[in-house]
């Protein structure tokens, strides 16, 4: 049974949350309880200082502890002021306000970390995938989380380039995974290609997920948020199935604008919140859909000067290329991380490669106007423009000449009806 209430009209306010927060957490039995909490990190807009506060005042009396856990994958750790930023308290206010609670980041490379508990076998894996993905899975999970006996997950459910929809338990695979289960989930949501999958309810990366999840041994709440910007609209709390759902539904009418015709160029704003080009991928993903064959997406993102916080070396030995190059050379590229490859393959966008001429053919060209060098930006198969020379305001109000400002790119997903999903 899901709690919960969504609208596209209204905002849901706070002492709303609070009320379907009561009615869903009263009657769980949490007293002495050790509670974790699993929330999504800086690069994704949530409210996690209101839910913060709220799940401390309605639980915090009642259980033993009440710890959270940043749903990290492979993004890098984040520092005690990212953290204070993220919660919405200072060191000082948490000592005193929130005295039961500890954060902690996940760490997906650190195999002491790490607690194995369950195999996805290779022919289960096919099935699942629609013979996608045919391969053993190890499901691995962050071992702090069985430390407890209660998880929450709670994030927000917005278009997402590899899962279809973001929130439910991908905030625990791939969100507090182990790098099998990363390179796994992100390979096989590339290989359906960004443009067949964003947007979509249940993809095969969806499917993976629910299944890795059946092997938690541990009752897990899911608090699946809706927003529109940054402006909560809904709120569902239960079964992460069927909270995701329902959450997914909403999402879909109000982070999806459809345009009757694909644009010639776009130019897609990601938010600062996107640090590395790793994250920003998102706002060309999110734009993809609504760029006409042979068009152009231009990130400009001035502030970005880094492929990769975590990543960088294999990116630049790597570079970016459509999804065919990757699978048309299996044996070339067998032992590069499943991770590499669907980056790679999802900022380049969709596309084709022969590999008898070797001539790899994208579907639109992806510019870069940040702070990575021209020369670098060639060398990594991507085309350049200098940030100076874009003036963002002349691109206002330009749809009817095929031109298309994106602000804030990342979390709105934009699709044209007159373009076919890719193959």
């Amino acid at each position: 049974m899901v709690t919960g209430e969504g609208s596209t009209e209204q905002l849901l306010t706070s002492e709303q949350a609070q009320l379907l927060l009561q009615e869903a957490l009263d009657p769980l039995p949490l007293e002495g309880k050790r509670v974790l909490v699993i929330v999504p990190d800086g690069t994704r807009t949530a409210p996690t200082p209101l839910l913060f506060w709220l799940l401390y005042r309605q639980i915090g009396h009642r259980v033993a502890k009440l710890d959270y856990l940043i749903a990290l994958g492979d993004h890098p750790p984040m520092d005690s002021e990212a953290i204070d930023r993220l919660v919405g308290v200072s060191p000082a206010e948490q000592a005193e306000c929130y005295p039961k609670v500890r954060i902690f980041n996940h760490h997906y490379d650190l195999p002491k970390a790490l607690e194995t508990i369950g195999v996805i076998p290779a022919r289960e894996t096919g099935w699942l995938t629609g013979g996608l993905l045919v391969e053993e899975i190890p499901v691995k999970l962050n071992r702090t989380a069985l430390d407890y006996d209660q998880l929450v997950i709670c994030g927000p459910v917005f278009p997402h380039e590899l899962a279809g929809f973001s929130g439910g338990a991908e905030g625990l695979f791939p969100g507090i995974a182990g790098p099998e289960m990363i390179d796994a989930v992100n390979w096989l949501g590339a290989m359906g290609t960004s443009m067949n999958t964003i947007g979509q309810r249940y993809t095969p990366v969806r499917r993976v997920i629910h299944r890795a999840a059946e092997f938690v041994p541990r009752p897990i709440l899911s608090i699946d948020l809706v927003l529109q910007g940054s402006a909560l609209r809904g709120m569902y709390i239960g079964r992460h199935e069927e909270t995701f759902g329902a959450a997914a539904d909403l999402s879909a009418h109000l982070n999806v604008i459809t345009v009757p015709r694909a644009f010639r160029r776009v130019l897609c704003m990601p938010s600062e919140m996107y640090g590395d080009l790793w994250t920003a991928t998102r706002a060309l993903t999110t734009t993809e859909p609504a760029t006409a064959d042979g068009g152009e997406v231009i990130v400009y993102a001035p502030h970005i000067t880094e492929l990769s916080h975590v990543h960088e070396r294999l990116i630049d030995r790597v570079g970016y290329h459509v999804r065919d190059y990757f699978l048309k050379q299996p044996d070339r590229f067998r032992h590069l991380p499943g991770t590499i490859k669907a980056h790679s393959s999802l900022l380049k966008g969709s596309g084709s490669y022969d590999p008898e001429t070797g001539i790899e053919t994208p579907r639109i060209q992806v510019t870069l106007a940040t702070g990575i060098p021209e020369e670098r930006c060639q060398r990594l198969n991507l085309a350049y423009m200098d940030h100076r020379t874009i003036d963002p305001d002349a691109w206002v109000d330009k749809e009817s000449d095929g031109l298309l400002l994106v602000l804030y790119a990342g979390e709105m997903l934009y699709r044209a009806l007159d373009l076919q999903p890719s193959a």
